[in-house]
């Protein structure tokens, strides 16, 4: 695991989503209890309406930003992108959830998590997370939620 990076991470190395449904660029920071990601809201965004991130959006980048803690203890660093799937995951279940604004087309997305709870079998983790987005200093949403994560 990576403790702090002061470099951008690319996220394929610790996340399956492929475009169109790929909602963050980098991981700007990572330990094995927060993260913090970094998304642009491009024109050809999936979740983009009139020039807005829909909530159903941000949602998806805060679930992809708070699976990056955990998906790195599925992928090392022999990990092949084009051949590679090692987790299959998906939210399980959210405890709370507030959108306060929706971000527009060419806002960067700021996303921290936080490691709230973590149980591990053998093949599969389930966490909860508490998750904040922002764009430009402004909070978007928050949010705390349960992810399943299980080996393929």
């Amino acid at each position: 695991m990576m403790e702090n990076s002061p470099a951008k991470i690319p996220i394929h190395e610790f996340l399956p989503h492929r475009a169109p449904m790929l909602m963050v660029d980098h991981i700007d920071e990572i330990s094995s209890e927060h993260v913090v990601c970094s998304f642009e809201i491009r024109e050809d965004n999936l979740f983009l309406r009139e020039g807005v991130l829909q909530e159903s959006g941000l949602i998806e980048n805060m679930a992809q930003t708070c699976s990056s803690i955990v998906g790195q203890t599925y992928y090392a660093e022999d990990y092949n992108p084009e051949v590679d799937e090692r987790v299959v995951g998906f939210i399980s279940g959210i405890k709370t959830l507030d959108i306060y604004v929706l971000p527009k087309l060419g806002a960067c997305l700021k996303t921290e998590a936080v490691l709230v709870s973590r149980y591990d079998g053998e093949d599969y983790s389930i966490c909860t997370m508490r998750v904040q987005a922002q764009a430009e200093d402004v909070c978007c949403a928050s949010a705390e939620i349960n992810l399943f994560l299980k080996k393929t």
